[in-house]
């Protein structure tokens, strides 16, 4: 049976060598064992600035080759060293489109896919909560919106009159943690 052939470009072969290694040096120092031949094929992925390995075979040419045919367009990966372990996490939460596809259960990382929401919101605009709504499912998979535009308002990125009738976005200026992390799920999207 011939193995089919699955094209790996890459733009920047040092950034994606340093991509590569920090996830390797991370299980070093916790004592796991080397990676299996799966979970190496989804860090070559990662390192590539796509998803995983399964996302890599979907943006094949033509689903397999047998050959290397045309590269496949990637975007380059973000500088691992500029993003936190929680951003990277955050960064897993979402599908190519750009839309959160689960609720994290780790606060840090739950917080920080709310950011992303946060954006697609208009400044000085008042919103209904019908409005919110849409907003929110044009941005998630998992039909939880109420869940979202709650944890929105804990965290004050969006404001709310307390018979919820009236939304605004909040001007709040992200930190640096959380602005690398749009900045690379912005890359991602390209």
């Amino acid at each position: 049976m011939t193995r089919s052939l699955y094209p790996l470009p890459v733009a920047d072969i040092s950034a994606f060598a340093k991509a590569l290694k920090n996830p390797l040096d991370e299980r070093h120092a916790r004592g796991k064992p080397p990676p299996s031949h799966l979970e190496l094929l989804n860090l070559l992925a990662r390192a590539a600035g796509l998803r995983n390995y399964q996302t890599l075979r979907a943006k094949a040419p033509n689903g397999a080759t047998t050959a290397l045919a045309q590269p496949v367009a990637i975007a380059p990966a973000p500088e691992p060293a500029a993003l936190s372990t929680t951003a990277r996490k955050a960064l897993l939460q979402f599908d190519p489109q750009g839309r959160l596809v689960r609720l994290p259960n780790k606060l840090s990382v739950q917080r920080m896919c709310m950011w992303w929401l946060w954006t697609h919101f208009e400044v000085r605009r008042h919103y209904t909560e019908k409005e919110v709504n849409q907003v929110i499912n044009a941005h998630h998979t998992f039909g939880d919106q109420a869940t979202l535009r709650r944890e929105l308002v804990n965290m004050k990125l969006l404001g709310r009159k307390p018979d919820c009738s009236d939304y605004w976005k909040e001007a709040v200026r992200a930190d640096g943690e959380v602005q690398n992390f749009l900045s690379s799920l912005r890359a991602q999207l390209r």
